[in-house]
């Protein structure tokens, strides 16, 4: 089944991690709240940013809107299929669909990662250069910006998932994954994999590593900045505007540090199913909870339309 010329798998079973116990049955549960939860906090901060005020439209809401349309893209890739491993008992898919969801995870986690980063970049230049905001953080800036994060992680997305469907998979056919990922993939080829392995680790430090440095420069120099504030108020804002990012940041490389640059003889089944739920799944959600629950401007915006809502109904 699934095999070309008896030479290579085109169809692979995903063992996923839950099956028919009560535990798992829990766990399923759980899983589809935080799915829900995500999408809902996800969708709702795309609505409040384009029904929002002209001081809703800054460059900070622009990078956080695309945040969450990358949280939704990532929920929708993976939770779907990852659901069917508890509805059905045999949840296979096709290698062409493998491809397809190792393309789009790794474009949105990718795209994720510079996120934050710029997201960093336009915090450093409001406090730190704050003359000069409106110039370095313009409306052409932010577009060329955000076209760079799409096309550079579309791109590497596109050349990791062209070379990982290129290799031979003529051993067993089953990912101890619940989605398709390139590790798991690489466990089961019989080609030559080192070499790409090697490349793997590197463009995971070039993603993870390189921004994860800048987004530290960028909040050592607001640190200095902000301590030389005269103003005690002026100090509370500029650390209550940079904490939300801070939480996200610290969330997510933690997550993804964990997930891709432990080193290959560390790294366990379980361990990676861990990973990849507190990545892939739970981030989003925690996501915009954080960004609304410590922004005064999202909470105005929401309790605006909370209550110009029944009037319009």
């Amino acid at each position: 089944m699934g095999r070309v010329n008896e030479t290579s798998w085109t169809e692979f079973v995903l063992l996923g991690i839950l099956h028919h116990t009560t535990t798992h049955m829990v766990f399923f549960a759980a899983i589809l709240l935080t799915f829900f939860l995500a999408l809902s906090g996800n969708c709702l901060y795309l609505f409040l940013f384009h029904r929002g005020t002209s001081d809703f439209q800054t460059p900070m809401y622009f990078f956080l809107s695309q945040l969450s349309f990358v949280d939704i893209c990532q929920l929708f890739t993976i939770v779907p299929k990852m659901s069917m491993d508890f509805l059905i008992k045999k949840n296979t898919i096709s290698l062409a669909g493998c491809g397809t969801q190792i393309f789009f995870t790794l474009t949105m986690g990718g795209a994720e990662c510079l996120l934050l980063t710029v997201m960093s970049y336009d915090r450093y230049v409001a406090i730190c250069k704050p003359l000069q905001y409106p110039v370095l953080m313009s409306r052409k800036t932010c577009l060329v910006m955000s076209a760079g994060v799409w096309f550079g992680t579309s791109f590497h997305a596109l050349i990791q998932t062209i070379s990982v469907l290129q290799l031979s998979y003529c051993g067993s056919n089953g990912i101890d994954q619940f989605f398709c990922t390139v590790p798991a993939l690489l466990k089961l080829s019989c080609s030559e994999t080192h070499t790409y392995e090697n490349g793997l680790f590197l463009t995971g430090i070039v993603f993870l590593l390189c921004p994860f440095l800048v987004i530290i420069a960028s909040y050592i120099s607001i640190l200095a900045t902000v301590l030389g504030m005269h103003s005690i108020e002026g100090k509370h804002k500029a650390f209550g505007t940079c904490l939300s990012h801070l939480c996200v940041v610290g969330i997510f490389y933690g997550a993804a540090g964990f997930k891709y640059l432990r080193p290959k003889s560390y790294r366990t089944p379980p361990q990676d199913k861990i990973a990849s739920v507190f990545c892939d799944i739970v981030t989003p959600m925690l996501n915009p909870l954080i960004y609304s629950l410590r922004n005064r401007d999202v909470l105005l915006v929401l309790r605006k339309w909370i209550v110009k809502c029944p009037l319009t109904t």
